[in-house]
């Protein structure tokens, strides 16, 4: 497992691979097979809620490795943990040693004890392990020199940037128009600034800081596009009709490799198509189905959408073979202005191809007061996300003339 951490840019420096070896991982998931608990990319699902849908989870190692990385624990640190499953708290442990201090909290007080009791079978009594809601009270005196969110937030509250440290590094999965991201956050200049951001998937968070998602239906209960911040369609209603119109693809001549990631991309789509949204397929069978292929037998389709100014159309991104291990990116669109909608996406994604495929990478800023009300960076490739707390912008870089012609 370590071996491979390593080979996927997981695992980045020693440290983390020396506290991935001091833990034992299936101390934290009895009963789980032990081939499942070590594969690097697998998350072990802990716990589900009435529908079927996991609460509470141990990340993959991939995520609690690049998430630690983040995180940049040193020896001595006093460390706070927000969803707690115990793994990542005892690796965390290792990383502070004798001189720092770890505790972990969740507002679930099953899971709470269960990581209580597995954290002292694993020979780490040291860990202290707290109940209670981050949305408004902290355990510990603080301030933490770095605290880690391994659950789902779709905003940062003020309580976690009132305990950080002067110099302190935040590192959370933040939802940002439906996209979760793990940012490393530090304060510059009275805001909150990313020095790095990878794409993820968390389970969302509970309580008080939990935000419902809209979802627009376009076939029945199984297709629809999911909406989550504040760029709601004014008129849901207007894409009704929008899949009883032919399909049309519009191809952009950008090719990815078979293994390759394209993260990126999706920031770009969300910050420059102001509709960005998610489409959902829920057990969704065009072999069986009264509705439309979302996608051929030579094309895949991905859930990165947007509707676009007529309110009455959306595009989705898909892909296509091209080689032995050659795909090109392409749009799908929908809708009376389908065509404009998938042309859209995909001169997007040729931007994208262009300037941002490689670094540098957007800048992620999270104001929670009324200074700093600029993004970091002057150009007019950026979104600002307004939520209950925070304001947040994601920014590139400014495009250069050659770039984009």
């Amino acid at each position: 497992m370590i071996d491979e951490l390593w080979r996927m840019n997981a695992i980045r420096s020693d440290r983390v691979a020396t506290a991935f070896a001091q833990v034992g991982r299936h101390v934290f998931a009895p009963g789980v097979p032990l081939h499942e608990v070590y594969a690097p990319t697998t998350a072990v699902k802990t716990k589900y809620d009435e529908h079927g849908a996991p609460t509470s989870s141990i990340s993959a190692p991939q995520i609690q490795a690049f998430m630690l990385e983040q995180a940049n624990i040193q020896p001595g640190m006093h460390v706070l943990e927000v969803g707690s499953g115990g793994v990542n708290a005892a690796m965390m442990a290792e990383l502070v040693g004798k001189t720092g201090s770890v505790t972990t909290m969740d507002i679930d007080p099953e899971i709470t004890d269960r990581a209580h009791r597995f954290l002292d079978a694993a020979g780490y009594s040291r860990v202290r392990v707290a109940c209670g809601d981050a949305e408004h009270g902290l355990p510990g005196t603080g301030p933490f020199d770095a605290i880690l969110v391994t659950v789902g937030f779709w905003d940062i509250p003020p309580e976690l940037t009132k305990r950080l440290a002067e110099r302190g590094r935040l590192v959370v999965p933040l939802r940002m128009r439906g996209l979760t991201c793990s940012v490393a956050l530090q304060r510059e200049a009275g805001r909150l600034v990313s020095h790095s951001a990878e794409l993820c998937g968390f389970v969302k968070i509970q309580g008080r800081g939990a935000h419902q998602e809209l979802i627009v239906p376009l076939h029945g209960d199984q297709i629809g596009l999911r909406f989550d911040d504040d760029n709601i369609p004014i008129n849901p209603d207007l894409l009704a009709g929008a899949l009883s119109t032919d399909g049309i693809d519009a191809w952009s001549g950008v090719t990815v490799a078979g293994m390759e990631a394209f993260d990126t991309l999706q920031l770009w789509l969300a910050t420059v198509l102001p509709g960005f949204c998610l489409l959902t397929a829920n057990d969704y069978d065009p072999t069986t189905a009264d509705g439309p292929a979302l996608s051929d037998a030579n094309s895949r389709w991905f859930p990165t959408a947007f509707v676009d100014d007529h309110g009455d159309s959306f595009a989705y991104l898909i892909s296509t073979r091209r080689g032995e291990d050659t795909f090109e990116l392409g749009s799908r669109g929908f809708g009376p202005h389908g065509h404009d909608a998938a042309m859209n996406m995909s001169e997007q994604i040729r931007i994208w191809d262009r300037a941002h495929r490689r670094d540098p990478k957007p800048v992620i800023t999270v104001d929670q007061d009324n200074a700093g009300t600029d993004a970091v960076l002057d150009t007019s490739a950026k979104v600002v996300i307004n939520k209950r707390h925070s304001r947040v912008t994601i920014s590139w870089p400014p495009l250069n003339t050659h770039e984009v012609n």
